[in-house]
């Protein structure tokens, strides 16, 4: 993947709630990615995780739609 963070944020919008930054040291492993900034966005019912945007400091690591039973999905950015 190679979108860059602003586009991400255009495309998606705001997200609701951010875990790690871009300069944590620290890294997490999720939906078989490795990570250091998750951007979390809300489902349809407005307090579910419906997609996550995973990012190791700038490179974008993947994008995840999130179903109601917990599984992941990876998905595309959206077209603008």
């Amino acid at each position: 993947m190679s979108a860059e963070r602003g586009e991400v944020w255009e495309r998606l919008g705001p997200p609701a709630e951010q875990q790690g930054s871009v300069n944590d040291p620290r890294t997490s492993e999720e939906h078989g990615v490795k990570w250091n900034e998750k951007w979390i966005y809300l489902g349809e019912d407005g307090t579910s995780v419906g997609r996550v945007v995973l990012w190791n400091r700038y490179d974008l690591m993947g994008i995840f739609r999130i179903r109601p039973d917990g599984s992941a999905e990876a998905e595309s950015l959206p077209e603008s």
